[in-house]
């Protein structure tokens, strides 16, 4: 079994960077229910009474051939249009990428998959199918998905045949140089593809060369040759030879292959690396009327300390306006950000006013509810202090906190009360330790960490625990 972590972190600290790109193969889109070229091209094979299997590693001259035959493109494009325009439902690959923030898509497909996952995710895609579209910008655009052989809307341009790419150099140049400009600047993970594509084997040849082999770090998932998938050992033995040649190779255009044994493991892969990625987002939750065993200056130390060490830590805080906890969570984070010379705010600290209600307004539920969940969806972990409201003059638990705690309980963050900060943050914290197994599964390492949590009033004690909970946590991704 691979070590998966090295590619993790490192993926996952470019998509922070916003650094991170996807190359999607027809493999990304089989999944949904679309056949690969092979398939596509079983029928095209059969009528011209040859096996598609001897000549799946060269399709092209396949379609070619086709076209040869009916003096033009004609029922090939129609073969495109049938199996493109049926309904096909995006995967759960393609929800995790629409989650990520990765701005830039790159593509063979001929579907409308990725975008389609974009837009459900609430973002807003520009997509490029001819070279024309380059030098249009969407405004409000959320990431660039560039259909580098076409779209199943223009079929008849569509990039298939060898003609379309012995032209192809002169009819998608631009295409050809925007490619080459995202390959040396963004780390791009390759998914579905199987690198017999020309086009693309130029465009990494010609980067190798310039670079001299400085290249960026990429990344690629291929499955393993398995002996089950071959009807002989001859013929598994050759392919997996082959597929060890291929795996070296790749390496002179700096990328690294994957193994997966089952395409189902890439899917889990890909959800490590989306854990990866939240886990260095923290959500601080609280408010206080009142500080109970602490004094509000002992408090401030706590708030103000904790905010500090995480920015210092290269961690994102996401956090509310709570009342007696927000304000020193955000001055802690801000003097870290100018004490480091920190320049991009927006990297280190991300604020989400909670919604007010208007004088004589009723309650607003739901939307508290959609903020709520809105921005916990955005981290990995939650930090739960005091938590306290002043209602008809008496001192209660906020019972908003209690509702974030449930809802990043449901989406799989890992919560972290502070039960010594007392209140609503002392009643979860005594939730999670009856019931500690269910939170952390290694409750020799944790549990005494949040013993700690429930007993220190000593806020650079509760601070450098905390670092120590979050550090553990994501070594353990």
């Amino acid at each position: 079994m691979q070590n998966l972590k090295p590619f993790i972190d490192d993926f996952s600290k470019a998509l922070r960077e916003n650094n991170a790109a996807i190359f999607a193969g027809a493999g990304l889109s089989s999944g949904a229910g679309f056949v690969n070229w092979t398939e596509l091209l079983r029928s095209v094979a059969e009528e011209l009474h040859l096996k598609v299997e001897k000549e799946q590693h060269d399709l092209i001259s396949l379609a070619q051939y086709y076209c040869n035959e009916h003096s033009g493109r004609g029922r090939l494009n129609q073969i495109i249009i049938d199996e493109f325009q049926r309904c096909a439902s995006i995967t759960e690959n393609h929800r995790i990428l629409a989650r990520l923030p990765i701005t830039t898509y790159w593509t063979t497909n001929y579907d409308t998959l990725i975008e389609t996952a974009l837009r459900e995710n609430g973002k807003n895609p520009d997509v490029k199918i001819d070279p024309e579209n380059l030098a249009i910008t969407l405004s409000d655009r959320d990431a660039v998905i560039y259909k580098m052989h076409g779209d199943v809307s223009q079929v008849h341009k569509a990039v298939i045949t060898r003609d379309d790419y012995e032209k192809y150099e002169l009819t998608h140049s631009l295409f050809t140089t925007a490619l080459q400009g995202d390959l040396v600047s963004k780390t791009f993970l390759f998914i579905g593809f199987s690198f017999n594509d020309p086009n693309l084997n130029y465009i990494l040849s010609r980067i190798r060369i310039r670079l001299e082999g400085n290249q960026r770090p990429h990344y690629c998932f291929l499955k393993k040759i398995v002996e089950t998938d071959f009807d002989n050992k001859e013929d598994y033995d050759y392919a997996r030879i082959k597929q060890e040649l291929q795996i070296n190779d790749l390496k002179r255009f700096s990328i690294k292959t994957i193994l997966v044994n089952e395409y189902q493991e890439i899917t889990n892969i890909l959800r490590k690396i989306e854990k990866s990625f939240r886990k260095n987002s923290i959500f601080i939750s609280g408010s206080a009327e009142d500080y109970g065993a602490m004094s509000e200056d002992i408090a401030k130390e706590l708030l103000h300390g904790l905010s500090y060490e995480l920015v210092k830590s290269d961690y994102t805080i996401i956090s509310g306006f709570g009342l007696g906890v927000g304000s020193y969570v955000i001055n802690g984070a801000l003097d870290c950000l100018q004490s480091e010379k920190k320049k991009r705010i927006e990297n280190n600290l991300i604020l989400r006013p909670f919604p007010q209600k208007a004088s004589g307004e009723k309650s607003l539920p739901d939307l508290w509810d959609f903020y709520r969940r809105n921005i916990i969806s955005e981290s990995g972990i939650a930090i739960f202090l005091f938590s306290n409201k002043m209602v008809d003059g008496k001192i209660v638990n906020a019972d908003g906190v209690r509702k974030e705690f449930e809802i990043a309980k449901s989406m799989g963050l890992n919560v972290i009360p502070v039960g010594a900060t007392g209140f609503q943050a002392r009643v979860l914290w005594e939730e999670v330790m009856n019931d500690f197994s269910r939170y952390y599964s290694d409750e020799q390492v944790f549990k005494p960490l949040f013993e700690i949590l429930g007993n220190s009033l000593i806020p650079h004690e509760i601070i450098s625990t905390i670092l120590k909970i979050i550090d553990e946590l994501r070594r353990r991704i």
